[in-house]
């Protein structure tokens, strides 16, 4: 089946994105207002761009009659923002923040959500979430009139110190995460757990198979 992006209603679009682009990870966004106003949002479209430098990409919908988000205000008054990465232990909490609250309303008190002091910008991270990276802003790009692009520089990382196989060689214990991401739908999320592994195939070792076959 064929789907013309040109001739669909937008929310089509956005079905069609979700529903396939799976598993997709969620940025866990905690952000400050320049008052100092907390604000905390989980966002799916989110990925990581660079290593070197380490750069993060997420795409965060503008609200349905146009405005911004608090978080896409927050990041482009401050330049500042620290992104959580979810663990299957704190899926509820993370779905307290993703309800629609208005500006005045403190995402991380409503979820009871415990704050840790970051080290090189104001936002606090989220104490009990495995990974958190501290952002700055490189640049925030509007799409149309519907969504903002925030591409950032993560400057810190937290890892929690049980999942740290060796701090020397950055060695992570990834399944020990938890980690969850967005499927499709509304509500459906998969956990990191099914795995399999497939090791890269050097050029010379494929260049080899080929000739063996052939003869």
């Amino acid at each position: 089946m064929e789907f013309d992006f040109a001739r669909l209603d937008r929310r089509d679009g956005y079905k069609l994105m979700v529903s396939t682009v799976t598993p997709r990870p969620i940025a866990w966004v905690v952000t400050a207002s320049p008052t100092g106003q907390l604000n905390a949002a989980p966002f799916s479209f989110f990925n990581v761009l660079s290593g070197d430098p380490p750069v993060v990409a997420i795409g965060i919908a503008h609200r349905d009659n146009g405005p911004l988000k608090d978080t896409p205000r927050n990041i482009e008054a401050t330049g500042e923002f620290v992104v959580n990465l979810v663990s299957e232990e704190m899926i509820r909490e993370m779905n307290v923040t993703a309800i629609e609250f208005g500006p005045e309303v403190d995402e991380i008190a409503e979820a009871k959500l415990r704050t840790a002091p970051s080290v090189k910008v104001k936002p606090p991270r989220i104490a009990d979430s495995p990974v958190a990276l501290e952002c700055k802003l490189m640049t925030a790009m509007p799409i149309e009139d519907s969504r903002t692009i925030i591409i950032g520089r993560a400057v810190t990382m937290h890892v929690r110190d049980d999942c740290v196989l060796d701090a020397k060689r950055c060695y992570i214990d990834t399944p020990k995460l938890h980690l969850v991401a967005r499927m499709h739908g509304r509500g459906w999320y998969a956990r990191t757990t099914d795995l399999f592994e497939l090791p890269r195939i050097a050029a010379r070792d494929w260049q080899a198979r080929k000739a063996s076959a052939a003869e």
